[in-house]
């Protein structure tokens, strides 16, 4: 089978073993590395590799003679970029196997006319990435505590999946105070002690169910509101905090990451919005991630 003759943007060695480097004693031109892989032995996993001279690289994508031997002959050679177009870039403290962090480092030393950046990272191993283009992905929600938890837990999904894209995730929030000065009040009734909220007015947690029914002005969602009947039997004044309501009335484009008070556990995901529990575990917010940048099929959701 044909290798590809351009590759698409973010294209790298998945796993980064498929990457083979090799180490050649003349610049590697387009015809060298041509000449110089053609019938040449490579081992059985290796798809790309990046010939190297002095600061010279060269990257080359290869079809295999598929023999099931561990080592098998280069039948095709595709030169994807040479040493004009090819960056290699040294961080220690780069992931390769990690494809946001391998782009970050790219991103971090890209200039014009440089397609292809080939990088050396983490235990010296290697990988390269192709015109990297994170995909963003909007987070959305309610501060303090700041930054949001589920910010932070979508961090920690990035930096562990090696299956994902190049991520770029925005956070997208309100802040208590901003919704507070919708309604100005004299006593506020949230749903729970936020790390370090400040109100103009008296403050209240439902999650402590006041004795005391206060003059407030609730600033929760729907199951706040259905706690509040429940404790209270009545509905007081709202400030409406959804996330998922937020993201569903503006119907802005583009990847959502949102929580929704009203999902105990899963996810649901339509449209390129994924909403998960208020409570989010990794694996509802993982999940999220891989079907919002495709990794995993939507038909799979149930």
């Amino acid at each position: 089978m044909p290798v590809a003759e351009t590759p698409s943007s973010n294209a790298r060695a998945h796993p980064y073993r498929r990457l083979s480097v090799q180490h050649v004693d003349q610049v590697p031109e387009p015809g060298f590395v041509r000449d110089y892989l053609m019938g040449r032995e490579v081992y059985r996993r290796t798809d790309y590799l990046a010939l190297i001279h002095d600061g010279s690289v060269g990257l080359a994508a290869v079809a295999r003679a598929e023999s099931g031997e561990l080592f098998e002959r280069v039948v095709d050679v595709e030169v994807w970029s040479d040493p004009e177009g090819t960056m290699l870039i040294e961080e220690p403290a780069v992931d390769v196997g990690n494809a946001t962090a391998l782009a970050g480092a790219a991103l971090r030393h890209a200039r014009p006319g440089i397609s292809a950046f080939v990088v050396k990272g983490m235990f010296e191993h290697i990988n390269f990435i192709w015109e990297p283009d994170p995909i963003h992905i909007y987070v959305t929600e309610v501060t303090p505590p700041d930054p949001p938890k589920l910010l932070r837990q979508a961090q920690q999904v990035v930096e562990f999946d090696e299956d994902l894209p190049p991520v770029e995730l925005v956070l997208d929030t309100v802040t208590f105070p901003d919704l507070a000065a919708t309604v100005p009040a004299g006593s506020y009734l949230l749903p729970c002690r936020g790390a370090g909220t400040e109100l103009p007015g008296d403050m209240s947690y439902l999650d402590t169910r006041p004795a005391d029914r206060d003059d407030w002005v609730m600033i929760g969602c729907e199951r706040s509101m259905q706690f509040h009947r429940h404790f209270y039997g009545d509905e007081p004044p709202q400030v409406d905090i959804c996330p998922r309501k937020r993201v569903e009335e503006a119907d802005p484009g583009g990847r959502w990451l949102v929580k929704c008070c009203m999902l105990e556990r899963g996810m649901e995901f339509s449209g390129g919005r994924a909403f998960v529990p208020w409570g989010a575990n990794l694996d509802e917010v993982r999940r999220a991630l891989r079907l919002l940048t495709g990794v995993e099929a939507a038909a799979l959701v149930g």
